[in-house]
């Protein structure tokens, strides 16, 4: 394949470059998750980022918006329909089951965190490569579980220092309830169905839950209508969806109950939940949701046994962040910046650079043999707290010169106390 040397390459349309001083943001963000979910005994798991197509076709659902449009999906070299993974709840099941989990101790938490692909129309917060953070909880059917990860989710925020995060909560019942429920939602809609769009119509007969969650205008005029699954809900039901509105009311989770929420997945059974706070030039507040799914590990070839978990986009965090003006990390500066003059002293320079990197300390000099204004100026773009001056008169001596920034302050001192020295300054 030839390529003409004009063509100007440009980064895939939905994706971004996080850049230094960027990527400082996410990294901190990525900790907080980490130091959360090792709270609550929740240990990482990484999967692939790419699946056999038919891992979200079975686990997400078929007449799903993801699976229908959204998908990157291809052909490998084996003749095999691969894609990449646009959502980490199902590879993190697959995971469980290939790997028998199932038959250890439970429950079994996990959480991970990772880019996610959906071919999506790119907007603020909503990137065809994106990134999520995750926890998976399996082997109870406890509603205080349920309690536990929706907390969980709000406990990251908070220490994030994120405000006035909602959480929206709806049950979507037991087999048993969402059949009888199904089978009155199709009889209401066959009475409108001249005028739903086409996409509802598909679904009307797949899964007609999913028409609650339909953006066209009439057809969401007409689903506000629609009978309410709440009243239809048996009692274990009902029972299980009680304590999980008990539990958030005793731990402080601030929650509104939505009868519409139904979310974007096939896999929720019993208690659905999102997270959402006001994100200025967003096309919605959601940062975040999840459910239980019990019937998902069964489905996958395991045992019948039930979980529960969320994902939150961690793009549409670090915008409502932003929005909040809530101060992150940025880009560390220099503990020393090392300036040599002389050919002997420039060389012995790199060990000393070394000495101070092995002893833990951020440091950096110039290459590019630029006068000594420059690399002042260099030091303090890089923000270093010190420079430290090695000529060839300090070498003969083995001393070097050391002055901090802030305060002016220049003292010469010993070579080999020069990283004693750094690190006792304030």
């Amino acid at each position: 394949m030839k390529f003409q040397t004009s063509t100007k390459l440009q980064i895939p349309r939905g994706t971004d470059d996080i850049m230094p001083g960027e990527v400082e943001q996410w990294q901190w963000i990525e900790q907080k998750a980490r130091e959360i979910c090792s709270l609550y005994d929740y240990h990482e798991i990484r999967t692939p980022m790419f699946e056999h197509t038919e891992l979200f076709q079975r686990g997400v659902g078929e007449a799903t918006d993801i699976v229908e449009k959204e998908m990157y999906t291809f052909t490998d070299r084996g003749n095999r329909q691969i894609s990449l993974r646009p959502e980490g709840t199902a590879g993190v099941v697959r995971s469980f089951v290939e790997k028998k989990v199932f038959g250890q101790p439970q429950p079994t938490k996990w959480y991970y965190m990772g880019p996610m692909f959906r071919y999506e129309n790119p907007q603020a917060g909503r990137r065809r490569q994106f990134h999520q953070f995750g926890v998976e909880a399996f082997g109870s059917p406890d509603p205080l579980l349920d309690a536990e990860v929706i907390a969980l989710g709000m406990h990251y925020f908070q220490a994030l220092g994120l405000k006035d995060v909602r959480v929206e909560v709806n049950t979507l019942g037991d087999v048993e309830s969402r059949l009888q429920y199904r089978e009155k939602l199709i009889a209401y809609f066959e009475k409108h169905i001249d005028e739903l769009s086409a996409e509802a119509k598909s679904r009307l007969y797949k899964n007609p839950l999913r028409i609650l969650d339909s953006k066209d205008e009439r057809t969401k005029e007409i689903a506000a209508g629609a009978p309410s699954l709440h009243d239809h809900l048996n009692d274990d039901s009902r029972k299980h969806f009680d304590t999980v509105l008990r539990a958030l009311d005793l731990l402080g989770v601030p929650y509104v109950v939505n009868h519409r929420l139904v979310r974007g997945l096939d896999y929720y059974t019993h208690t659905a939940f999102e997270y959402t706070v006001d994100i200025p030039g967003a096309q919605a507040g959601s940062i975040g949701g999840g459910g239980r799914y019990n019937g998902l590990i069964e489905q996958f070839g395991g045992p019948s046994m039930p979980g529960v978990g969320f994902g939150i986009g961690l793009e549409r965090v670090l915008l409502a962040l932003g929005a909040q003006q809530v101060e992150t990390p940025s880009k560390a500066g220099l503990d020393c910046y090392l300036i040599t003059m002389g050919e002997e002293a420039k060389l012995v320079g790199m060990k000393v650079l070394q000495t101070m990197r092995q002893a833990g300390l951020r440091a950096e000099r110039d290459y590019l043999d630029r006068k000594m204004k420059a690399q002042f100026k260099a030091a303090d773009r890089l923000q270093a707290k010190t420079v430290a001056i090695l000529g060839e008169d300090e070498l003969k001596q083995n001393q070097i010169n050391v002055k901090q920034l802030a305060t002016g302050e220049q003292v010469t001192i010993a070579l080999d106390e020069l990283v004693a020295y750094i690190k006792q300054l304030p």
